[in-house]
């Protein structure tokens, strides 16, 4: 019979065609979606653009003169909250203070006990913020662009009461670098695509902005002041579950860059972190995130069981290129969507490596739970 195939073979091509209905209902859709307009002139809202920062008084120095050079057809400030900094960092943010009126600084001295430094820190800066419209990076960021504030804040015109943006990590020689930045624009394509088609489930902290009353609407961080990570992410959930509306503002403009982790085990560190939030999405996005995962993860096994097996080789070999193929364009569509290209003849290494990478990951927050924060 022609297609007396076993079972592994059915069941590599149903994770195949779960993974191409992602890659088209939201990957490739999210990439041929209009580019929104810009705020008119006479529309733009004052802005407090917040940086939190604990002892990076050299990245500092890069970040704020970009912040100061932005340009923006309405008000803005700059808020530089020093989290218990002791190298310096407020000496330099005074002296930028002195020269521009719109920067200020917010000192905090100490951090409760049992609650998150970074969170504490973002609240007391959210009450000190002048306007209603807050922007969000982190002090090892920098703005792509001098537009970046205005194309952000062009994201609440929609309407929206929380705007994701993406935040990519700048390009350097090795394997490592390539893999983050492969992590990154995945992990982007996820959450800025499935935003895109109504369903929000996270943000980061490097590029993100909501309305106070968006903060004050899902009680600021109290769900999960206790919890290291989720000032961005569980911050979102919180918005959606309160009916938040969340707008999507992904074009290179309004984009922040930032130095990747150096070492493995730094990345480790902070995929760790980053990933320890997961549990706390709702169950549907859970299942949305899992099924892309699991499929690419069972894809990977199944291919592999068969190799070392008796091989149906022909449809195994016919799959595994369609899916490859498939897969790494549109991987390349996303990194040239977003401005964060990678070799195409890489991607499929990189694929590879990233989904068995999020195994290890996954196992290893199951054994060992404990986090750390700087």
């Amino acid at each position: 019979m022609p297609f007396n195939y076993s079972p592994a073979i059915w069941l590599l091509l149903g994770c195949v065609l779960v993974q191409l209905y992602y890659a088209g209902y939201y990957f490739l859709s999210f990439t041929r979606r209009p580019v929104p307009d810009l705020l008119p002139k006479g529309a733009a809202e004052p802005v407090s653009v917040l940086v939190c920062a604990h002892n990076e008084l050299e990245n500092l120095r890069r970040l704020l003169p970009l912040l100061i050079q932005q340009n923006y057809p309405a008000d803005f400030e700059i808020l530089l909250i020093d989290d218990r900094s002791t190298d310096g960092t407020a000496g330099l943010v005074q002296q930028f203070t002195q020269i521009y009126p719109h920067m200020r600084l917010v000192s905090v001295l100490a951090t409760p006990v049992g609650l998150s430094p970074k969170k504490y820190a973002l609240t007391l800066g959210i009450k000190a913020a002048r306007y209603k419209h807050l922007l969000f990076t982190d002090a090892d960021c920098w703005p792509a662009t001098n537009q970046w504030i205005s194309t952000m804040q062009s994201g609440f015109a929609r309407p929206a009461d929380l705007v994701l943006g993406y935040s990519a990590y700048a390009s350097a020689p090795g394997f490592l670098n390539k893999l983050i930045r492969f992590e990154t624009l995945l992990t982007g394509a996820q959450y800025l695509s499935f935003a895109w088609r109504g369903y929000p489930y996270m943000g980061v902290g490097r590029n993100l902005a909501y309305t106070k009353s968006c903060f004050q609407a899902t009680k600021g961080f109290a769900s999960h002041l206790r919890r290291l990570g989720g000032d961005d992410d569980l911050l979102v959930q919180d918005a959606v579950a309160q009916g938040q509306r969340v707008g999507v503002q992904a074009q290179p403009a309004a984009q922040t860059i930032s130095w990747p982790a150096q070492t493995w085990r730094a990345w480790w560190r902070q995929k760790r972190r980053h990933l320890s939030a997961g549990p706390r999405y709702t169950w549907k996005d859970q299942v949305r995130i899992g099924t892309f995962i699991g499929t690419n993860l069972l894809f990977y096994f199944t291919a592999i069981l068969l190799v070392f097996s008796r091989p149906d080789w022909i449809p195994l070999a016919v799959i595994w290129a369609v899916r490859t193929g498939a897969m790494s364009a549109t991987y390349a569509r996303l990194g040239r969507h977003l401005a964060d290209r990678l070799p195409f003849w890489l991607l499929p290494v990189l694929d590879a490596a990233y989904f068995f990478n999020y195994l290890a990951l996954g196992i290893s927050l199951f054994l060992y739970r404990t986090l750390r924060w700087k």
